[in-house]
């Protein structure tokens, strides 16, 4: 029978590998999120209506899957309605600057 001896610091050592270990089983890619959001998930993030919602499926500005009655809405499709929207929101309002200033 071979006898080891385990340090304080072979002590702190596997409790940091188990603690990133666990971390890893219990918040799996947590920077990935859901690649999938329903409909409520979509109008929380948004904050809009439901009927504002049927009106971006309409006319194409938010692409959606629907299975069954439910509708899916890819979350980089969310993020780059975002990014757009905000861009374009800056583009009228420096188009609007410059309009002003030659006035």
């Amino acid at each position: 029978m071979s006898v080891e001896i385990i340090t304080k610091e072979d002590l702190q050592q596997f409790k940091s590998e188990l603690l990133e270990e666990l971390l890893k089983i219990i918040q799996p890619n947590q920077s990935q999120g859901k690649q999938w959001l329903k409909s409520q998930d979509v109008r929380k993030l948004l904050n809009i209506s439901p009927g504002t919602l049927q009106n971006l499926r309409i006319n194409g500005t938010l692409r959606f899957t629907q299975v069954g009655t439910i509708y899916y809405y890819k979350q980089e499709d969310i993020y780059s309605l975002l990014e757009n929207g905000s861009s374009t929101q800056q583009k009228n309002i420096s188009i609007t600057g410059r309009f002003m200033k030659s006035l």
